[in-house]
């Protein structure tokens, strides 16, 4: 990346506020701003980092107002916050490739790629698979039998698709991650051991979804698991079989989700969460970190914190008690 203060102007649709033919290469932090880097000013605890940053160009809002000299040249914007996740993307977009699969690569005379579609080395595409435009599937990823992957996609390398997944458009799955394993079903016998109980189901991925590293989502038994348009779910996550997960909601790091639960829309759930299985979470719902909701939540937009989760504050003015119960 190699961008003048104009052309940052430009692809943001602000204004420069001293010398437009500032160039910068690299993006920082605002508190470790170095000549020829991008920093961004958004939160006001940061503001003192304006007048000591060594940045070449400093993204700022609109109606900032400087209390001090500014040395780094500032690009105005609506929004600084905004702006820099645009301009992220947009650096990310120039970087990709439009390249054809290569030879290492093997990709079955039944599947059927879209146009622009890159297959990277020792890739494995099964027979009967569709894939749409402009995807991307990256090196030692393996996309089995039957499974239909949208337009847009990009599939970091590692990644294992088991046959029969449908995948919608715009999906991110990063290195490592696993769609479509079977999820943990055993039935007991009378002898004490376990049986295996077969899975025939599928995942089914809705549009714009981010599934993390080395996070797993598993197939239903007979049905699918659902994640929903637009989902997050970061690393190292366990979605088990039958769980649907509705729009919108984002799932921090090492988060369990045991089989046949029912996430709503919009909820959030901080990191090391656990749900258990068969039970429904409403809409909007915010699970803190290492709770664990053991039961249904009927009502939308609660906050929930503990071992087994209640309500935040209720579970707050508890720990009060604990605390000062431990200190007699």
């Amino acid at each position: 990346m190699e961008l003048t203060a104009k052309q940052l102007a430009t692809i943001l649709h602000g204004t420069v506020e001293g010398d437009p033919e500032a160039v910068v290469k690299s993006f920082a932090k605002i508190e470790h701003g170095r000549p020829g880097q991008l920093s961004f000013y958004a939160n006001p605890k940061y503001e003192q980092y304006v007048y000591t940053s060594k940045a070449s160009v400093l993204l700022v809002n609109n109606d900032f107002q400087p209390r001090e000299k500014v040395t780094p040249t500032m690009v105005r914007v609506e929004n600084s916050y905004t702006a820099v996740a645009e301009l992220l993307k947009y650096v990310a977009d120039q970087r990709k490739t439009n390249k054809r699969h290569r030879g290492r690569c093997h990709v079955a005379w039944s599947a059927r790629l879209g146009s622009r579609v890159y297959v990277g080395d020792f890739a494995w595409i099964g027979p009967k698979c569709k894939v749409g435009d402009n995807t991307k599937i990256y090196e030692n990823v393996y996309v089995g039998e039957g499974t239909r992957i949208g337009k847009d996609c990009v599939i970091y390398p590692g990644v294992r698709i088991y046959p029969g997944m449908v995948i919608g458009d715009r999906v991110i799955l990063h290195a490592n991650c696993v769609i479509g394993s079977d999820g943990f079903g055993n039935a007991p016998q009378p002898d004490g051991s376990w049986q295996k109980i077969e899975h025939l189901g599928n995942v089914v991925i809705g549009n714009d979804v981010e599934i993390g590293a080395n996070t797993t989502v598993d197939r239903a038994e007979m049905e699918s698991t659902v994640i929903a348009d637009g989902v997050k779910i970061d690393n190292l996550c366990q979605i088990a079989h039958n769980v649907q997960i509705g729009e919108n909601t984002a799932i921090a790091a090492e988060c369990g989700i045991a089989g046949s639960a029912v996430i709503g829309k919009n909820c959030i759930l901080a990191g090391q969460v656990g749900v258990v299985g068969h039970i429904k979470i409403a809409d909007n719902t915010t699970v803190c970190a290492k709770s664990a909701v053991i039961g249904n939540v009927r009502k939308s937009g609660e906050v929930l914190f503990g071992i087994p989760a209640i309500d935040q504050k209720t579970y707050l003015k508890a720990y009060a008690k604990f605390k000062q119960a431990a200190q007699e």
